[in-house]
């Protein structure tokens, strides 16, 4: 059962805003990895078939001529593969006994068979049934585990390898890896590298929403689609990398009750307005004018909150958040289960190095 959906929570808790995380995106296709066709009904269980009928429905995919793989078991057939990746098409369909039965009773199908379904139903119902689940699942889940009122989410980016094809390269691209000694040839990265955005609801780690496209392409222009996707009466935990007006004020000013928080970077500048605590004062960032000229409904200034916090033998960290209500939203709450880059991003890299290339922000935040 996705986690979140079984048992009691509690409705709010005031004494963190994020536990402890032990599973990372990257974790979670870990664990995926591990899927079998015994584990199978587990899903089949929890996902909804009328969603099945309802993206074949809403995107137009729907059989009409009898087949041994009609569009719904094709949808099937793409959930088993994506889980028991690591298996051949024929194999997962074997296992999870996708095709409907022969004149014979048999249920073998020919791999050219399996390829056709797919193509025929395409990637829009995939795309419809990932969206409908997600708001289901992952919504629910931030909605029954509340910090003071606010659901709570983080965005941020990572990149997965994809097969290594021609059609692959020329679409997602690869990194260039430096050149060999001596200033030959340039190398690139052993695989095609796909770059990949998600909003996560943070404490059942579920995905709310996700984009994806080639590498190239900065993370910051993916992760705009999903902004407009954040539930009012929430908090999203971004990177650093998202710190600019053009992100912040929109989340501000659009939708109701809609907080960021995030780590300042070294060079982050502000201006003191007045102090609300030891180490926690209201600010006000000045909005640059190339901003301002690329969006006119951007403000000159905005006002946020920076709260200074150290951690023994670390130096001295800024956290700027929306959070301005001092009384309502504590210092020493927030920055004591603060969102970081975790230092353990190189193991769980190391530990799956297909997956995943990066990893920070909200997807390996800790508390100490």
């Amino acid at each position: 059962m996705p986690r979140g959906l079984s048992g009691s929570l509690p409705e709010d808790h005031a004494a963190s805003i994020v536990l402890p995380v032990q599973e990372t995106f990257t974790e979670a296709l870990e664990f995926t990895s591990e899927f079998t066709s015994r584990s199978f009904p587990r899903l089949t269980a929890h996902l909804d078939r009328s969603w099945v009928e309802e993206a074949l429905l809403a995107t137009g995919t729907t059989t009409i001529r009898r087949r041994r793989l009609p569009a719904e078991q094709a949808v099937w057939l793409v959930l088993g593969m994506a889980l028991m990746r690591d298996q051949p098409i024929t194999e997962v369909a074997s296992q999870l006994e996708i095709a409907l039965p022969g004149p014979d009773g048999s249920r073998t199908v020919a791999s050219s068979a399996l390829t056709q379904a797919r193509a025929r139903l395409g990637a829009e119902p995939m795309e419809w049934l990932f969206l409908r689940s997600a708001e289901e699942w992952a919504n629910r889940s931030a909605d029954a585990d509340r910090w003071r009122g606010l659901a709570l989410y983080g965005v941020d980016g990572t990149t997965l390898r994809v097969a290594d094809t021609v059609e692959n390269r020329e679409h997602f691209g690869d990194q260039d890896s430096g050149r060999h000694e001596g200033g030959r040839d340039e190398r690139v990265s052993g695989y095609p590298l796909m770059r990949v955005v998600v909003m996560m609801a943070l404490r059942s780690h579920m995905l709310a929403a996700a984009t994806f496209g080639p590498f190239g392409i900065d993370e910051r222009v993916y992760a705009a689609s999903l902004w407009e996707t954040l539930p009012d009466h929430s908090l999203v935990l971004i990177d650093r990398n998202f710190l600019q007006a053009s992100v912040l004020v929109p989340l501000m000013t659009k939708g109701t009750e809609r907080h960021w928080i995030t780590r300042a970077r070294s060079n982050t500048s502000f201006r003191s307005i007045r102090r609300l605590g030891p180490g926690d004062e209201l600010v006000e960032f000045e909005v640059h004018h190339e901003a301002r000229a690329k969006d006119l409904a951007l403000p000159t200034h905005f006002d946020a909150r920076v709260i200074r916090y150290q951690r023994k033998g670390h130096r001295p960290q800024l956290l700027i958040t929306s959070l301005v209500d001092e009384k309502r939203y504590p210092a020493k709450e927030i920055w004591k289960s603060r969102p970081t880059c975790s230092n353990d991003s190189r193991r769980f890299e190391a530990k799956v190095p297909s997956l995943s290339h990066r990893k920070c922000g909200a997807f390996s935040s800790s508390t100490t």
